[in-house]
C-alpha cells in the first residue's frame, strides 16, 4: 500500500471512527431525556420507563467481545459497515415503537448493533494512528459530543415534533453515514489494514497478566460511575435547577458532556508524553470529592461540579485505552476491547437499575453519588497496582 493511500485511509478511519463514537453515545442519553415524557405516553412510572433500556444496555456490553472477535478474525471495516447500518435502522425502530414491549425490543437491537463500535472502532483507530493517545483523545471528544448533542437534539425535537422524532431523525443520519461509508469502501478511500502504522514493543507475559487483572477491576468501577451518572443527571437537573423542567435537564446535560468531552484532547496528549498509569490514577482520585459534592450540590454549583466530575471521569478514558492497547497483542486487540466493554458497558450497565433501585427505596441521589464516589476510590487504589512504566518507544512500522 502506498504511503499516500495509507495516509488517506488513516484520515478516513479517524473521521468515521469519530462519527461512530458520537453515534455510539447519543441514543442512550436521548432515551433518558425522552424518558422524562414517556410516563405520560406509555402509562408507566419513571422507574418502569428506565427499565425498558436495561436489556439493550446489557447487550451493548455483553456482545462486545463477539463483535471484537469478528473484527479481528473477519473484517474491521466490514463490522463498521454493519454497525452504521444496523444502529441507524434500530434507532428508527425505537421511534416507531407502539408500546413498552416493542420499545424494549427495539432498544435491545439498538444495544446489539451499538456493541460493535467500541471493540471494533477504537481498535481500528489505534491501528491507523501514529500518536495513539492524541487520536484516542480526539476520538473521545466525539464520544462526549454524543451525549452533549443528545440534550439539544432530544429537547428540540420533542418540542417540535414529539418524542418519536428524537429517535427517527438521528437514526436516519446514522443510516446515511453507513451508506457513505460503503461508498468510500467501494472507492478504496477506506481500506482494511492488519498491521499498526506505529507498532510498540510487546509487553512480557507477567505484565500482561497483571495489567489485565488490574484493568478488569478499574474498568468495571469506572464504567459504573459513567453508566450511573448518565441517567442520573437529567433527573437531577430537573429536580435541582429550578422551574425550567425539561429544558433544564436537556441544557444541563448538553453543557456537561460538551465541556467534559473536550478534556479528552488534553488527556490524550498527556498520555502520549507522561505515564498513562499516573494520569489514570490521578483522574480517578480527583473524582472522589467531586462525586461527593454532586450528592449535595444545587443551582449553578451543581452544574459546575457535574462538569468537573464528568470531565475527570472522561479524562481517564484515553489513558485507560492506551494501557489496554499496550498490554494486548495487536491481533487480539479488538477482542480485548470487547472484553473491556463487557465490564464498562455490560456489567456496569447495572448502574441504571442501581439508580432506579436506590431511588425506589427512598435513598435519593445523595446515596447514588456516595456509592459512585466509593467506586472511583476503588479505581484509584487498583490503578496503583498497574505495572511500572518503562520506555516503550515505537518500533519500525510494518510494511503495508
Amino acid at each position: 500500500m502506498s504511503s499516500a493511500v495509507s495516509l488517506r485511509s488513516a484520515r478516513a478511519s479517524l473521521a468515521f471512527s469519530c462519527a461512530g463514537h458520537a453515534y455510539a453515545h447519543i441514543f442512550e442519553p436521548i432515551f433518558f431525556i425522552v424518558a422524562l415524557v414517556l410516563p405520560g405516553e406509555l402509562g408507566l412510572s419513571y422507574e418502569e420507563v428506565l427499565a425498558l433500556i436495561i436489556a439493550g444496555k446489557l447487550l451493548y456490553g455483553l456482545l462486545a467481545p463477539l463483535a471484537g472477535w469478528l473484527g479481528d478474525r473477519w473484517s474491521t471495516v466490514g463490522m463498521m459497515a454493519v454497525y452504521f447500518i444496523g444502529l441507524g435502522l434500530s434507532a428508527m425502530g425505537v421511534g416507531l415503537a407502539q408500546g413498552p414491549l416493542s420499545m424494549a425490543v427495539a432498544l435491545g437491537f439498538l444495544g446489539m448493533f451499538g456493541s460493535i463500535y467500541h471493540p471494533v472502532g477504537i481498535s481500528w483507530l489505534i491501528r491507523n494512528a501514529v500518536d495513539k493517545g492524541k487520536a484516542i483523545g480526539l476520538n473521545g471528544v466525539f464520544g462526549g459530543i454524543g451525549p452533549a448533542l443528545a440534550g439539544v437534539v432530544a429537547g428540540g425535537l420533542i418540542a417540535l415534533s414529539g418524542w418519536r422524532a428524537a429517535f427517527i431523525l438521528p437514526g436516519a443520519v446514522v443510516l446515511g453515514t453507513g451508506l457513505l461509508f460503503l461508498a468510500m469502501l467501494a472507492k478504496g478511500v477506506v481500506v482494511e489494514s492488519k498491521a499498526d502504522r506505529k507498532p510498540e514493543p510487546a509487553a512480557d507475559r507477567g505484565e500482561t497478566v497483571r495489567a489485565g487483572i488490574v484493568l478488569s477491576v478499574t474498568m468495571l468501577c469506572a464504567g459504573l460511575v459513567y453508566q450511573a451518572t448518565q441517567p442520573s443527571l437529567p433527573k437531577l437537573f430537573e429536580e435541582r435547577l429550578g422551574e425550567f423542567g425539561l429544558w433544564a435537564a436537556a441544557g444541563g446535560v448538553t453543557v456537561v458532556y460538551l465541556l467534559a468531552g473536550l478534556t479528552q484532547i488534553l488527556a490524550g496528549h498527556l498520555a502520549d508524553r507522561l505515564a498513562p498509569k499516573r494520569i489514570y490514577l490521578v483522574a480517578a482520585a480527583i473524582q472522589v470529592p467531586l462525586l461527593l459534592g454532586l450528592a449535595h450540590a444545587s443551582g449553578l454549583g451543581l452544574l459546575l461540579v457535574a462538569v468537573l466530575a464528568v470531565s475527570f471521569n472522561m479524562a481517564g478514558i484515553p489513558a485507560e485505552n492506551l494501557l489496554l492497547s499496550r498490554y494486548t497483542p495487536a491481533k487480539w486487540r479488538g477482542t480485548a476491547f470487547g472484553l473491556k466493554f463487557v465490564l464498562s458497558f455490560g456489567v456496569s450497565g447495572l448502574g441504571v437499575p442501581l439508580v432506579s433501585l436506590i431511588r425506589g427505596a427512598g435513598g435519593g441521589f445523595e446515596t447514588v453519588f456516595t456509592v459512585l464516589a466509593a467506586s472511583a476510590a476503588l479505581v484509584a487504589l487498583a490503578a496503583w497496582q498497574l505495572p511500572a512504566e518503562r520506555d516503550r518507544g515505537g518500533v519500525p512500522a510494518a510494511a503495508e
